[in-house]
């Protein structure tokens, strides 16, 4: 097996982790806002934020990979 596909294959692993991490912050939000439905604009903002973050961590790992792959 070629060493660039199992390098590629360890990148794209960073899509899994930020889907776990997306799926434990909406979790954790939802608990929050039901909790304490007043301060739900401020959980918001921090919820999208962290989302904004993970989301670019996923796509700086699929550009990785596909950086292994073809260059």
């Amino acid at each position: 097996m070629d060493l660039t596909a199992i390098g590629a294959a360890i990148a794209i692993f960073t899509g899994l982790g930020c889907g776990l991490g997306m799926g434990l912050a909406t979790g954790k939000a939802c608990e929050a806002v039901a909790r304490q439905p007043e301060a739900s604009g401020k959980i918001q903002t921090v919820f999208m934020l962290g989302l904004v973050f993970t989301e670019s961590i996923a796509i700086y790992g699929l550009l990785v990979a596909i950086l292994i792959l073809f260059v």
